[in-house]
């Protein structure tokens, strides 16, 4: 078990992250839901987690269950606090099913704002076959006990790593110059991933992982918040027990803006999830 789990193991539908995600039906089509300060940083709203809170109301509102490709557009930072999901139908069938939803809150005026918008299919992830040609391989990571984990250097940003109490991160040192002061300008990050209280990853768990990771911008020599614009996941298969390896890199940083495309390996040495996103950086 990863240092930071808890002495009894939760799993699937009854955890910390299940209970902070979940979202109650208030009509058709439209949920409430208490956004949790356990998944900020710095003072926003993690984005990986409000995209478990939207792929679990659109999983309630489609006829499948498992999020198959989701994008989202992120508008306005999220705060703690009451939050509102409407979702939308968009079409239904045998194999897929594609939905979409946004998440409001109110602003001091008590008006909707909206702050983040997806699109989604959904399907089976169980009827896939088996027939997997790849030329893709897992990421090169030291052994877990050779990793460095948050509480073993100083936190990445100032404010609140609320969310990093909830993980458990593993970080390939070669991946931490930044955290000396001598980052290596490669734009790449690697991480040993789980949840700290021990429950094992699901298809939802895999809408965090891919953004859970300190942002790649910081070993490109960059500091401070890495705020998302658009971040598209692909959910490729249902990961086995046990921890993930997640792998991020930037290649481009251009005009203020750069991409991150990760990849999410579970211990059968499977690819689980893709990730791109596009993320916003301050220049020196």
């Amino acid at each position: 078990m990863p240092e930071a789990a808890s002495a009894t193991r939760a799993t699937i539908g009854d955890s910390e992250f299940d209970r902070d995600t979940a979202v109650t039906r208030r009509a058709p089509g439209v949920y409430d839901i208490d956004l949790s300060a356990g998944w900020t940083i710095i003072s926003a709203v993690n984005g990986g987690y409000l995209l478990a809170v939207l792929g679990r109301a659109l999983a309630d509102a489609l006829p499948h269950a498992d999020p198959f490709t989701i994008s989202a557009h992120y508008l306005t930072a999220s705060q703690p606090g009451p939050a509102l999901v409407r979702t939308d139908v968009v079409r239904t069938g045998r194999t897929l099913s594609t939905g979409q939803a946004s998440l409001f809150q109110y602003d001091e005026d008590g008006k909707e704002v909206e702050r983040i918008r997806v699109l989604a299919s959904y399907g089976d992830l169980g009827s896939l076959p088996d027939d997997v040609r790849t030329t893709a391989k897992p990421p090169a990571i030291p052994p877990m006990d050779q990793c460095i984990g948050p509480q073993d250097g100083p936190a990445p940003v100032d404010g609140s790593s609320a969310i990093t109490d909830r993980l458990m991160l593993k970080l390939d040192p070669s991946t931490l110059g930044w955290a000396l002061g001598a980052s290596s300008g490669k734009g790449e990050m690697r991480s040993w991933f789980g949840l700290a209280d021990g429950r094992d990853a699901d298809p939802f768990a895999l809408l965090l992982a891919v953004d859970a990771l300190p942002p790649t911008a910081f070993e490109i020599g960059l500091k401070g918040w890495v705020p998302t614009v658009e971040l598209t996941v692909h959910v490729r298969c249902r990961p086995a027990p046990g921890p993930l390896r997640v792998s991020i890199t930037t290649r481009n940083l251009a005009g203020g803006f750069l991409e991150e495309d990760a990849e999410v390996w579970d211990s059968a040495d499977r690819l689980v999830a893709q990730s791109r996103q596009l993320a916003r950086v301050r220049l020196p």
